[in-house]
């Protein structure tokens, strides 16, 4: 039996796939390699010393899934596969819309034909909109901001409806929160397309002497008058290999019930932007000059998640600290300064 793991070449869904093979799984690899690069496929293989198979499919393409359900034996999948970008989100919302959830909707019709009905899906903390933190599993979500996060929403919601429908169904729905950090292997990572967006990967740029929007060479920090210790935002940093493990959690735990649960991945613990460079600094010994800006609208003040359900359920904590993440995300950029490229 195998695990197919959409979007597996991503910066998640790379970490997940040496998580799971070192465990003694079997998976099959599928990507599109739009937000990706099959590099980092080749680099799980060395990483873990095992091999594995690899298609390259769009979630979209009913043919393609059928045949790789056809031919394979697959016991449950986990779902990465998905358009990612919150700005991006405002600009192409219809892509999103069709890749995210029209895509969804292909994959589980396929599950379901081939009665496939564990599932994995990677949600978000987006779904809790301004909700007050710690974010815990039972608030009202769905008052997002942007397509990507209503995209998460919404196949939540779907996932819910589908095991009502059928009570046979095992979901995991994992709400991640911000993962950073790479396999301390330093040959898998972030490698975000472009200019990245997210905090860590924009720190990682300007420490490594590259320029940001419009040949910027400093951070830039949106608001210091928040109310915070420091007056930055606070964000739930969680190691990308910790989140991995947690998807391998679930796998045990979809196998063992049934049902549809919202569970999230962070560490329970909030850190400042300031709090960040910091530690980043401290970790690597390089200076992140920055400059403070206006807030950004929208932005919440903190973010930060309740971990208990994860260890309640799935028996899942971390173990990685802010610093380990800084450590690793930074031999990861300084072994790989043009990323997979």
């Amino acid at each position: 039996m195998s695990i197919l793991i959409t979007g597996a070449a991503g910066y998640i869904g790379s970490h997940t796939c040496v998580e799971l093979l070192n465990r003694g799984e079997d998976i099959i690899a599928l990507d599109n390699y739009v937000n990706s690069c099959s590099e980092s496929l080749k680099r799980v293989k060395e990483i873990t010393g095992r091999s594995f198979k690899e298609e390259e499919c769009d979630i979209r393409d009913m043919a393609k899934l059928e045949r790789i359900f056809t031919e394979n034996d697959i016991d449950t999948v986990i779902h990465f596969a998905g358009l990612k970008a919150v700005g991006e989100s405002c600009v192409i919302p219809l892509e999103y819309y069709d890749n995210n959830i029209s895509g969804t909707v292909t994959m589980l019709e396929i599950m379901k034909k081939y009665n496939v009905k564990r599932l994995i899906f990677s949600s978000s903390a987006t779904v809790y909109g301004d909700n007050k933190s710690p974010m815990t599993e039972d608030m009202p979500t769905g008052n997002v901001t942007n397509p990507y996060g209503r995209t998460k929403f919404f196949i939540e919601e779907m996932l819910k409806d589908l095991y009502v429908s059928d009570n046979d169904w095992s979901i995991a729905m994992l709400r991640y929160f911000n993962p950073i950090g790479a396999h301390e292997s330093g040959r898998i990572g972030e490698d975000p397309n472009g200019i990245p967006n997210n905090l860590m990967p924009r720190i990682t740029r300007i420490a490594s002497g590259k320029p940001l929007d419009g040949g910027q060479t400093e951070l830039t920090v949106y608001g210091d008058d928040y109310d915070t210790p420091d007056g930055t935002c606070i964000r739930d940093y969680i190691h990308v290999v910790d989140l991995a493990i947690g998807h391998v959690k679930a796998i045990d735990y979809v196998r063992n019930h049934r049902g549809v649960n919202a569970i999230n991945l962070g560490t329970g613990k909030g850190y400042s932007v300031f709090e960040l460079i910091n530690t980043f600094e401290e970790a690597t010994g390089v200076k992140v000059p920055y400059k403070i800006l206006p807030r950004r609208m929208g932005d919440l003040a903190d973010v930060y998640s309740s971990p208990e359900k994860a260890k309640k359920v799935l028996g899942f904590e971390t173990e990685r600290d802010l610093k380990k993440m800084c450590e690793d995300v930074w031999r990861w950029v300084k072994n790989n300064p043009n990323g997979y490229k």
